[in-house]
């Protein structure tokens, strides 16, 4: 493969569905490190998302306005592919338990089989925020009735408690 990839560039991806704290920590913290972060909203085939790929562009893209090496986009297709589309050397991941370090391990020696030049660097959580998924927020947000709006903001960008509540009070 060819093409000038820049290693102050990492890409952080994830389906984002939604965006929790935890990833809004690892993308400040990569923000410090690198000079340039792209944060990429993917598609999981394995996942019926919450939000559309278009609402997750806007919001998380008003969420992380205030960093100002920071930018937002939505692909489809493998995450190599992307990381290299935009011109990145750096794979930005977060793990926050021990499952996290087993499956992004598997997953960082495909990718390094599917591009040797792009490599994949690994933050810890946060203390405070090891236990939060995207998937815990849904939960909460579904069945937490009144309370979910007190219970949901130390676990996601303010922004996003209104709309994750709305889509369970439509009828998702």
């Amino acid at each position: 493969m060819s093409g000038q990839l820049d290693s102050r560039h990492a890409v952080y991806v994830g389906s984002f569905d939604p965006l929790t704290l935890g990833h809004e920590d690892i993308i400040r913290r990569g923000a410090k490190i690198f000079e340039k972060v792209t944060v990429g909203i993917g598609t999981n085939p394995d996942k019926s998302p919450l939000f559309l790929p278009d609402e997750r562009l806007e919001s998380i893209t008003a969420i992380l306005k205030p960093y100002q090496n920071v930018s937002v986009k939505c692909f489809d297709g493998l995450t190599v592919s992307f990381v290299r589309e935009c011109g990145g050397r750096v794979m930005l991941r977060g793990i926050r338990t021990l499952s996290d370090i087993e499956a992004e391990f598997t997953m960082s020696l495909t990718n390094r089989a599917l591009d040797p030049e792009i490599e994949t660097v690994f933050l810890m959580a946060s203390e405070r925020f090891t236990h939060i998924s995207s998937t815990l927020i849904k939960q909460i947000a579904k069945l937490g009735k009144d309370a979910a709006t007190e219970q949901l903001k130390d676990f996601v960008p303010q922004a996003i408690i209104e709309p994750l509540l709305k889509k369970y009070r439509d009828g998702v």
